[in-house]
Formats: C-alpha cells, sequence, structure tokens
C-alpha cells in the first residue's frame, strides 16, 4: 500500500523499495545491498565464497533470482531492464 514504505519512492501507485538483500545460493551468506535504480546487476560476486551469480532463466537481473525483493522495474509492473 503506498505510503507504507519510509525509504520507498512511489511508481505507479506502488511503492519501490531499493533495498533488497542477496542470499548467495552456494553458501547462504545474505548482504543487503541498495540496487539502482536505473540500470540492471547481471553478476554479482559473494563477498564470502566468491561465487559469481548470474540470473536464473527468466529473471532480469540477479536482484530478481537472489534477492527479497524484486528489481525496481518489476516492483512497479514495468518492464525489466
Amino acid at each position: 500500500m503506498p505510503g507504507d514504505c519510509d525509504t520507498c519512492i512511489t511508481i505507479n501507485g506502488k511503492d519501490i523499495d531499493f533495498n533488497s538483500t542477496i542470499v548467495c545460493p552456494d553458501c547462504g551468506y545474505a548482504k543487503t545491498e541498495i540496487m539502482p535504480a536505473e540500470s540492471c546487476v547481471y553478476f554479482y560476486v559473494c563477498e564470502k565464497c566468491n561465487s559469481r551469480l548470474k540470473p536464473l532463466k527468466d529473471d532480469c537481473c540477479v536482484y530478481c533470482s537472489y534477492g527479497s525483493k524484486k528489481c525496481p522495474p518489476v516492483q512497479a509492473g514495468i518492464s525489466c531492464c
């Protein structure tokens, strides 16, 4: 519901949260990152095990695959990167 997130912006009537916790599928390490608003993150290196994460099939970015929140365009209901 719009207005419920104090760190969000509203796009298309939806609160967009730029914080997402990425969890490494190899070692389980989790880190909260700030997602970029205008670019996709196709690769992410885990700080603990150095695994290089890539989006899963049919996902546009690592946040959509491994994050606690989808990327900002997907949250807004618009086309991803």
